[in-house]
């Protein structure tokens, strides 16, 4: 629930302070610690808002995911958060497919099958995972996994989209926000600009994340 009316919102304005601290907590949420430690000295703060939650960890394991080390990332996952993977199937699922997936890119079939049979074919036993199970065990089917109908499992994109759901669940196992203040204030906005938009179309245009970040 908003504490504001919608319409009163493009009149707040934010503190120096608050955006130190929201530009801090995108930082720490992101692993950059060398810079976060110089933004902290040259903007001053002594206090911030952010816990920090072993940066130098976090960044280790989002590494891992994302150079196809994901039993690697699972490992250091269970060290820093343990049980986390445990009480999150969903993503211990898809980290164990990340690794199925890489197993595949490699040619290393074989060794796939043998995984897939050790560690993945009990998901097939709950229905949630049954379609996605079957497309990345269909990819063994292709000479060139990267160009079958299941080609993004192999994308870049579809690791780092696992890396940021590792990243939040881990600061949700610590009682940390999932998201940084900036991301929270970017769906805050746009919320708030969709809102207005609908009460007076012709004076509010459609939200744009562009729009918003340039302005």
């Amino acid at each position: 629930m908003m504490d504001l009316d919608p319409k009163q919102y493009e009149q707040v304005n934010l503190r120096d302070d608050d955006v130190r601290n929201i530009v801090w907590s995108y930082l720490v949420h992101n692993c950059f610690k060398e810079t976060a430690k110089a933004f902290l000295s040259s903007a001053g703060m002594k206090n911030p808002t952010e816990p920090t939650l072993d940066m130098d960890t976090r960044k280790l394991i989002l590494q891992y995911v994302q150079e196809g080390k994901a039993l690697n990332a699972i490992e250091l996952t269970e060290q820093l958060a343990p049980k986390l993977l445990e009480s999150n199937m969903d993503l211990h699922f898809d980290l164990l497919t990340l690794h199925f997936i890489d197993l595949i890119r490699a040619r290393k079939c074989s060794e796939a099958l043998e995984f897939g049979q050790k560690k993945l074919i009990g998901f097939g036993k709950v229905q949630k995972y049954v379609v996605k199970l079957e497309d990345v065990m269909a990819l063994m089917a292709y000479d060139d996994p990267e160009k079958s109908p299941m080609f993004h499992l192999l994308s870049s994109d579809y690791r780092q989209s696992v890396a940021e759901g590792l990243n939040q669940a881990i600061l949700e196992h610590a009682n940390m926000p999932a998201n940084s203040e900036l991301e929270r204030l970017a769906q805050q906005a746009t919320v708030v600009r969709q809102y207005l938009h609908e009460l007076d179309k012709d004076a509010h245009s459609p939200f744009s994340v562009k729009t918003f970040v340039n302005q």
